[in-house]
C-alpha cells in the first residue's frame, strides 16, 4: 500500500482552531478597550488636566519654610488665585490677578526648573536689599519682633536654642521667620529694583534657604499658583501625622 502525504491548504489554514482562538480573543481586547480603554484615558486626562490648571497639591521635603511651613507637609496649591494656564505648559489663558507681597507660592526655579515654595517678598517696580537680615523695601526696613515658645519640631533640625524665631512685617502680612545667626548664608546684599514680571522669592528659613538670593528673580511666567493650606501633615510617615496642622491656613 502507498501512504499519500498532503500539505494543508490555504482552506485547512483558516479553519485552524487556534486561529478562531486568536481571532476571538483580539475581538474581545477590542470590545474591551471600545467599552472601557477610551474612557479610563479621557478620565486620566482630565484628572491630570485638573491638577496641571486648576488646583494641586506640594509635598515639601526640606526646611527653606520653616517654621511657616514643615517637612512633611503636603500642601494645597491654587492654580487658579492668579491666572489660568493651558493644561501642561506654563501659556497663559487668562489672568486675573498677580502674586503680592507676602503670598506663598509655588514656581518653578530659574536656575534647573525644579518645582520650589517659597514666599514672595518683591513685586515689580519694587526696590528690595538685606541688611543684616533685615529686610528693606522700598526704602523701608520691616519690622521684626522676637518670638519665644515654639516647639522644637518647627524650629528646625539642631534644635530652638540655635535658632531664633522672629515676627516679621511684610508691609501689612506679619508671618514668622528664623535665623540661624552661626551661619548665615548671604544675610546682605545690596537693593535692586526688580523689573515688568520679575518677582524676589525667599524662605521664610532664612539662613537654610536657595531662593532669589542664589538663583536671582522669577518670572512671572513660571509662578504655579498660591499655597493656601496645609492638606495633611506628618512626622516622617503617615503613622504619625500631625494632627494640629491638618487643614491649617497658610500666612
Amino acid at each position: 500500500m502507498s501512504s499519500e502525504k498532503f500539505e494543508e491548504g490555504p482552506h485547512e489554514m483558516m479553519n485552524d482552531p487556534r486561529n478562531n482562538t486568536k481571532n476571538t480573543l483580539l475581538e474581545k481586547i477590542s470590545s474591551v478597550w471600545r467599552g472601557w480603554g477610551v474612557s479610563f484615558v479621557i478620565a486620566i486626562l482630565i484628572a491630570t488636566s485638573f491638577k496641571s490648571a486648576i488646583a494641586d497639591w506640594n509635598d515639601v521635603p526640606t526646611g527653606s519654610m520653616k517654621p511657616t511651613i514643615l517637612i512633611g507637609d503636603r500642601v494645597f496649591v491654587n492654580k487658579l488665585a492668579y491666572d489660568l494656564k493651558i493644561p501642561y505648559t506654563t501659556i497663559h489663558l487668562a489672568k486675573w490677578s498677580d502674586p503680592k507681597r507676602g503670598d506663598i507660592v509655588v514656581f518653578y526655579s530659574p536656575e534647573d526648573g525644579t518645582r520650589m515654595i517659597k514666599r514672595v517678598v518683591g513685586i515689580p517696580g519694587d526696590t528690595v536689599g538685606l541688611r543684616q537680615n533685615r529686610l528693606f523695601v522700598n526704602g523701608q526696613f520691616l519690622n521684626y519682633e522676637r518670638v519665644k515658645g515654639i516647639a522644637s519640631d518647627e524650629a528646625g533640625e539642631s534644635g530652638q536654642q540655635s535658632f531664633r524665631i522672629f515676627q516679621e512685617d511684610l508691609t501689612g502680612i506679619s508671618h514668622t521667620v528664623q535665623f540661624l545667626p552661626s551661619q548665615p548664608p548671604q544675610a546682605t546684599f545690596n537693593p535692586i529694583v526688580l523689573p515688568e514680571g520679575q518677582y524676589f522669592m525667599m524662605g521664610d528659613n532664612r539662613d537654610n534657604s536657595a531662593d532669589s538670593r542664589f538663583f536671582g528673580l522669577v518670572d512671572r511666567t513660571l509662578i504655579v499658583g498660591q499655597a493656601t493650606k496645609i492638606v495633611i501633615s506628618r512626622d516622617g510617615s503617615f503613622l504619625h501625622p500631625r494632627w494640629n496642622r491638618i487643614l491649617a491656613e497658610l500666612i
